[in-house]
């Protein structure tokens, strides 16, 4: 699975800064980002659309013609599937079809499943992830607030408590570049703070997601780095 961008001008910036970048990384990591230079691209109109499991235990996820994948603690989120734009898509979760959806062309959408008994019919809160950085010499962050009742969620370095994101809705992310560095991170709700997390060493480029879960009295945080679906013309 490979990073992806969504716009041609974005995608010839990082084209340009990965060269530029290239002699300065090891063999390994300048071959892995040649590949990513140069991997075919999807086409204009195409949709990335990924599903976050916000809850304990474990999920499996598919969509559309993307692989099966399992969602737990250390890996909340699925990579982004590529999909037409405003074409229907199946999602299927741990093996039974939970419906179809489509999203606008262009976008990326991160998928939040809610289900309110054990056989009711599966919704999702659908989150726009759309907007984020262009700054190929940079990384992003985006946050995301899943708990249902911390009405706004924050996020901040540990334990210095200097804020990086403040504010955010319940159901909603926001996003921000940032050198790449290494931190420890902590969410919270008003005066509840949750553990820290270590924030890996970023690359220029890489985009890591950041989901602050549980309740508004006890938050979670866990990270994980955003990916794509490889594209297979």
């Amino acid at each position: 699975m490979t990073s992806v961008f969504s716009a041609v001008r974005r995608q010839a910036l990082f084209t340009l800064a990965g060269l530029a970048a290239l002699s300065c990384l090891p063999a390994a990591h300048a071959e892995g980002t040649l590949a990513q230079l140069y991997a075919a691209r999807p086409p204009a109109g195409s949709s990335f659309v990924r599903v976050v499991h916000p809850d304990p235990g474990s999920l499996r996820v598919k969509i559309a013609d993307g692989p099966e994948q399992t969602l737990s603690g250390s890996k909340p989120a699925s990579s982004y599937a590529i999909v037409k734009g405003d074409t229907p898509f199946a999602i299927q979760l741990d093996g039974k079809s939970a419906g179809s959806m489509k999203v606008a062309p262009g976008s990326f959408t991160t998928l939040v499943p809610q289900r309110q008994g054990k056989n009711a019919a599966t919704r999702f809160t659908a989150i726009d992830d759309s907007g984020g950085s262009q700054d190929a010499l940079k990384a992003e962050l985006r946050f995301y607030n899943l708990t249902t009742d911390c009405p706004q969620g924050s996020l901040q370095v540990a334990p210095a408590g200097m804020p990086l994101f403040t504010g955010v809705a319940p159901a909603a992310s926001a996003s921000r570049s940032i050198n790449p560095v290494s931190a420890q991170l902590s969410a919270s709700c008003a005066k509840a703070v949750s553990a820290p997390l270590a924030l890996p060493q970023l690359q220029p480029g890489d985009h890591y997601s950041l989901f602050m879960t549980g309740t508004a009295a006890a938050p979670v945080l866990r990270g994980q780095a955003s990916a794509t679906d490889t594209y297979r013309p």
